[in-house]
């Protein structure tokens, strides 16, 4: 008699994440990009490239000199000042952008479709495609138990490929991993800084379970010098938990069962906590797990639109 070989959990849908299946965002990342953001690049043959819409970011302001476009002109400093002012620009498609994906052990959950952890990086790869192809740069921060991978900005498919084989080997080693507790992440906030410059963007995908003392205070300073954004991965079963006992399982085996009441619900705090970050300057949006990739894209498309 033949035996049967065991599967491997760690291989099937929703826990598996795959660096192929990734890779394959990029259509549905550019899928729904409206004609009016395209235009002719002005070369011999009318060849058509992405821009974005508002053409050029704002860099800084100084004083008028001859020879200056006076469309430039900031009239808010000319008029606080009586003197002339322009505000420079620089192209947004040299923006550069750290993705911040959380796969610590409280990342590794879910009840419907996905893990959180598998989520947050179908998000965030999302949203890295569509910078790499505005001419961005795209750089990776994929933090679990262990040590951190990185991936430094870069631009082009060649960056995306090595940013989603990098988040598909860090959730191999994440799921691997026989920990229990999560690490803070304020190591990872200092990690993802040293790679932007001074007005770079990041976005965190996360559940921000055990952040860790320092991640509040560390996130408020850095606000001050890059672009913050956070998608607040949410799990079914937290926004809402009908009354009953559930087993569970965890990595290392071990299995349970756990009772929720009828009062145990999260729906309001994941959107309060994202009210309380867009206060200090922090905008965000949630990420239902249960969603997936075609509800994803439309929402990353927003937030691309405001880095």
């Amino acid at each position: 008699m033949a035996s049967s070989s065991v599967p491997d959990p760690t291989q099937a849908p929703g826990i598996h994440l795959s660096g192929e299946a990734l890779m394959g965002l990029r259509h549905l990342a550019r899928r729904g990009t409206s004609p009016a953001t395209r235009t002719l690049a002005g070369l011999p043959g009318g060849i058509v490239t992405r821009r974005r819409g508002r053409g050029s970011e704002p860099d800084d302001v100084r004083l008028w000199s001859e020879g200056d476009d006076r469309r430039h002109i900031d009239r808010n400093a000319t008029a606080r000042t009586g003197i002339l002012h322009v505000r420079t620009h620089h192209d947004e498609r040299d923006r550069a952008v750290v993705l911040l994906v959380d796969l610590r052990p409280s990342m590794l959950f879910g009840t419907r479709r996905a893990l959180r952890s598998v989520a947050a990086a179908e998000a965030l790869v999302l949203l890295g495609w569509r910078v790499a192809g505005d001419g961005g740069r795209v750089g990776l921060v994929a933090v679990g138990a262990g040590e951190p991978v990185v991936v430094r900005p870069a631009g082009g498919e060649r960056a995306m490929t090595a940013v989603t084989g990098a988040l598909a080997m860090a959730h191999a080693r994440a799921l691997a991993d026989a920990a229990t507790q999560d690490p803070p992440l304020s190591r990872a906030l200092t990690l993802a800084q040293s790679l932007l410059p001074s007005g770079g963007h990041l976005v965190l995908g996360t559940a921000l379970d055990n952040p860790g003392d320092e991640f509040e205070h560390l996130l408020t300073v850095m606000a001050e010098r890059l672009s913050i954004r956070l998608v607040l991965v949410s799990d079914a079963f937290e926004r809402t938990r009908p009354p009953g006992f559930y087993p569970f399982a965890t990595p290392d085996g071990r299995r349970g069962t756990v009772q929720a009441s009828r009062t145990d619900t999260a729906a309001s705090s994941a959107d309060a906590r994202l009210v309380d970050y867009a206060r200090r300057g922090i905008e965000g949006l949630r990420l239902d797990v249960e969603a997936g990739p075609e509800a994803y894209a439309p929402l990353m498309e927003r937030l691309d639109a405001v880095l």
